[in-house]
């Protein structure tokens, strides 16, 4: 593996135990919206690796990132205890399917995730151009509470300058402006969440479909999607249903 050595330039914990990490970008380094990058720390004895999605735009001169600190893991505790100046090491290629445009043509885009999932939707809409090619992005992320939202501000922003998309925050527990109570799945059996926006059920036909987050969460999105007749994407072929597969339990 290829590895090149980036600076930090902040560490901002943005909730309990949310953090979000701006490094340097490496000369060269190119990426699409969507993908990850590999990172580690020099500090430690035997070297740890983690998958971690890009939050910033492929146009931007940083890398961002967005993670949970996992109290006692091999990684992410290292990551969150970073100074301004201190070094990342990162695996000089990105990687990852994870990109809209695997997805084939179609009228509505759906953006779902749980946490820091968010993370490469940002990187889309930051970019806007990957998202011009729908009618229509619906952008829902779901957190535990309120003060998880970390992006909230910005994903308010971005829908309120954009006519044609439309951001749902939801929380599993509490409340929260404009937003919903209950997890996605949950929130799309019942019909609660197509309500929320005056749409229809989803749509094979019309929809496409990204899922990023945890293990459980698009284990149920797959069961509904399948459903409901959606196909996923492989490679040289095009679906309405796209995930994103780094994320294993077993990987702090």
């Amino acid at each position: 593996m290829n590895i090149v050595e980036t600076e930090v330039i902040r560490v901002q914990h943005c909730s309990a135990r949310g953090v979000t990490l701006l490094t340097s970008k490496p000369e060269g380094f190119a990426f699409q919206a969507g993908h990850y990058a590999r990172l580690s720390v020099p500090a430690l004895a035997e070297p740890v690796w983690r998958a971690y999605s890009i939050v910033s735009a492929p146009h931007e001169p940083w890398l961002e990132y967005f993670f949970t600190v996992i109290p006692g893991g091999a990684l992410s505790p290292h990551l969150g205890a970073l100074q301004p100046g201190d070094t990342v090491l990162m695996a000089k290629a990105a990687m990852g399917f994870f990109l809209a445009d695997s997805l084939a043509d179609g009228e509505v885009l759906w953006l779902l995730a749980t946490g820091t999932g968010i993370g490469p939707y940002l990187s889309m809409l930051r970019q806007q151009g990957v998202l011009q090619r729908f009618d229509r992005v619906n952008l829902v992320c779901s957190v535990r509470e309120a003060a998880d939202l970390a992006y909230d501000a910005e994903c308010r922003a971005w829908a309120a300058q954009h006519a044609h998309c439309h951001y749902v925050p939801v929380v599993t527990r509490g409340e929260v402006a404009g937003g919903l109570h209950e997890r996605i799945p949950t929130l799309l059996r019942s019909g609660a969440l197509e309500q929320h926006l005056a749409m229809t059920p989803l749509d094979p036909q019309r929809d496409r479909v990204m899922v990023c987050g945890n293990p459980d969460f698009t284990a149920d999105m797959r069961a509904l999607l399948n459903e409901r007749g959606f196909t996923p994407c492989r490679r040289g072929l095009s679906g309405n249903m796209l995930f994103e597969n780094y994320w294993q339990k077993a990987t702090p």
